[in-house]
């Protein structure tokens, strides 16, 4: 599991972020290629209005097509929430349905999201479906799914921990994720301190840049001046 944890003022400091200016401050460390990181357009945030999400991953695999080999409901399986509770808090719970064809039926609704919830869960994250949707963007609880579904079908879980992939992202037990309306990310741990004040050197960049072109004085030469030096600063910082 990833360690150590953010200290809390730097916590507090990367959630007050958005995706994009995270995404753009870990591209200036170079610690990953720039199209790695981040889960695709399979996995779509369903309540884009709620801040970022911002937590520590707690992993599972479901199946949704047949019903499981012990217990008929897909309540039967509770060991799973001590697994979530051994991952620091705030949490994130990312299931993979490894059906074949996946988001049939769902673990996660409005059920679900008031039992994570109270184990100190933020948001949930599948490649499957959700449901329950009114509910749980009342509750402010964070979803980002492949789908939405009338059902949970034969929703089990088949697997607790390990890596799981949604959206082609891998995601281990313990990775720090982040999420809002653009998608969703991991964070490397070992620059996730540092991302706050990379971000703030892009924004000021951007800032100066976006300027100049609401400016009366906006030329060409003097925005190939400023994206000069933009880029210099990113390969430097």
């Amino acid at each position: 599991m990833t360690s150590p944890l953010l200290p809390p003022e730097k916590f507090e400091a990367l959630r007050r972020l958005d995706t994009c200016l995270v995404a753009n401050a870990i591209e200036t460390f170079q610690v990953r290629l720039r199209n790695e990181g981040f889960a695709d357009a399979r996995v779509r945030c369903l309540f884009p209005h709620l801040p970022p999400m911002l937590g520590y991953a707690v992993t599972v695999r479901t199946r949704c097509s047949s019903p499981p080999t012990n217990g008929s409901s897909y309540l039967d399986r509770t060991d799973w929430w001590n697994f979530i509770l051994s991952v620091p808090a705030p949490r994130v719970v990312v299931v993979q349905d490894v059906d074949q064809h996946t988001g049939q039926g769902s673990l996660l609704g409005e059920v679900h999201a008031n039992i994570l919830r109270v184990l100190g869960c933020v948001g949930a994250v599948t490649n499957g479906a959700v449901r329950d949707i009114p509910a749980v963007e009342r509750m402010a609880f964070s979803f980002f799914a492949g789908n939405v579904a009338v059902s949970h079908s034969y929703s089990h879980i088949v697997e607790i921990g390990g890596t799981v992939k949604v959206g082609g992202l891998e995601v281990r037990p313990g990775d720090l994720l982040m999420g809002d309306v653009h998608g969703m990310l991991s964070i490397p741990m070992k620059i996730a301190a540092d991302i706050p004040a990379a971000a703030d050197r892009i924004s000021e960049s951007e800032r100066r840049l976006i300027a100049l072109c609401r400016s009366p004085d906006f030329s060409l030469e003097a925005l190939r001046r400023i994206v000069s030096k933009t880029d210099q600063r990113a390969h430097t910082a």
